[in-house]
Parts: C-alpha cells; sequence; structure tokens
C-alpha cells in the first residue's frame, strides 16, 4: 500500500493525469479482482462444510438403515419358520389328520405373536427437514431413499393388517377358552407340569379343542401364506437399502 500511494503522489504531482487515470483504474480492477477472490475462496469453505454436514447426515442413515437391515434378518428368519410350520399344518386340515400331529399345531401358536418391523427414520427424517436435502434432489440416492420408504410403508400396512386380525382372532379365543392350561403347557417346564394334579391327558385335550376352533385355523391358514408376502416385501427392502448404503459410500467417498 506504501508503494501505491508513492506511485499515486508522483504521478499527481507530476500532473500526469491519464497516466493517474489508468493506474487508478488498474487499481480498482486488484481490489475487484481481490474481492473476487475473497468470495470464492469463501464460497469454497461454505461449499466444502456443506458437504461436510451432507456426509454427516448421510452417514446417519448409513447406520440407520444398516440397523434395519440386521432385524430384517431376524424377522425373516421369524417369518419364515412360522410360515413353514403353518403350511404343514394347512395341509394336515385339508386331509383332516390333524389329530396325527397335535404338537405341529401347537408350534402354529407362534403365528399370534404381533410382531412389528420399526425402521429407524430419524436420519432420514433430519435430512429431510435440513436445508441439505435439495443437493440430493434427483440424483440415484434420492430415487433409491424415496423407494427404501415407500416400501416401509407397505411394510407397515401389511403387518397391521395381520397383527390386527390375528389380534382381535385371539382376543375372541379368550373368551371361549380357559387358556391357563394351554399357557401352561406352552411355557411351563414338562417336569414342572407333571408333578401338578392335572393330568398330562387334560392339557393335551384342552389343547386340541383350542386349535380345533374356526378362530385358531383361519389363523393358522392366513400365516401360511400372508408371511410370504412379508418375507418377500423385507427382501425387496434389504435389496433397496443394500444399494442405499453402496450410494451413500459413493457420495460419501473423500
Amino acid at each position: 500500500m506504501k508503494i501505491f500511494r508513492k506511485i499515486r503522489q508522483r504521478l499527481l504531482t507530476e500532473n500526469k493525469f491519464s497516466k493517474y487515470l489508468i493506474y487508478a483504474i488498474g487499481e480498482i480492477v486488484l481490489v475487484v479482482i481481490g474481492i473476487l477472490i475473497a468470495l470464492q475462496i469463501n464460497n469454497w469453505n461454505q461449499a466444502r462444510k456443506d458437504n461436510q454436514t451432507l456426509k454427516e447426515y448421510l452417514g446417519k442413515i448409513k447406520v440407520h438403515t444398516l440397523e434395519d437391515l440386521r432385524i430384517l434378518d431376524t424377522l425373516t428368519k421369524y417369518r419364515t419358520q412360522t410360515a413353514t410350520q403353518c403350511k404343514k399344518a394347512r395341509v394336515r386340515i385339508l386331509d383332516k389328520t390333524e389329530d396325527q400331529d397335535l404338537i405341529l399345531f401347537m408350534s402354529c401358536g407362534v403365528a399370534f405373536a404381533d410382531y412389528y418391523f420399526k425402521p429407524n427414520t430419524s436420519g432420514y427424517e433430519a435430512l429431510k427437514n435440513s436445508a441439505y436435502f435439495g443437493k440430493i434432489n434427483n440424483t440415484p440416492l434420492d430415487s433409491l431413499l424415496t423407494s427404501y420408504y415407500s416400501i416401509v410403508e407397505d411394510i407397515a400396512e401389511n403387518e397391521k393388517s395381520y397383527n390386527e386380525y390375528v389380534v382381535n382372532q385371539e382376543t375372541y379365543l379368550s373368551t371361549q377358552f380357559d387358556t391357563s392350561l394351554i399357557l401352561a403347557s406352552a411355557f411351563l417346564p414338562q417336569d414342572s407340569l407333571k408333578i401338578r394334579a392335572t393330568p398330562q391327558s387334560e392339557y393335551y385335550q384342552v389343547f386340541a379343542e383350542y386349535t380345533a376352533s374356526a378362530p385358531y385355523r383361519n389363523v393358522v391358514s392366513l400365516a401360511a401364506f400372508q408371511l410370504d408376502a412379508m418375507v418377500y416385501q423385507y427382501s425387496q427392502l434389504k435389496y433397496v437399502g443394500t444399494r442405499v448404503i453402496e450410494e451413500i459410500d459413493v457420495q460419501t467417498k473423500d
């Protein structure tokens, strides 16, 4: 700046106005260039900060998606085992041979469990409500996330329909049967039951009547095919979820 001041003073004292004017314009251009460079640096720093914040949001979504996939693996295993048992029981019903395998029908009681898939959506909701969501608009990740949470909604509807039906049937059954013996035979150790006053034959008789009832068989029949539909939806979600994780890895790669 001292050099610039000396140049201005020399030009003014020598009355070289035209040269001073050219110099002044040049100095203004230098100032403008400096401002533009400063703005560019500031924009670059802000973009870097924004990208880092977006990566943090995407990192949370990745962690939550991985949690979802682990839960889906557990639910898939449970639903598949239950559906397999109920299919065998349905064949017994159609063949009218259910009395030959009461243990099989007892195992179908797990079809009454009202499990729900509860994904962790907090990371995705946080991104949607932030100023950074626009950065993934119209990208493959945006499309994958939309597909992922659309399937989540379909699963929720399917599970709700099944579980509400099961609860209604179970509620009706509880008004028709004394389930104390059924629960005892299902959850108490056999050695403990043998020392009770109630004979083993009575436990089996009550359970035979219980499993022969229409509400119980309705649930078994429903589970035989609807649980397969749930497992298929789980597999769809796992596939899309895996692609979400892969796309996040691409976008967050340094």
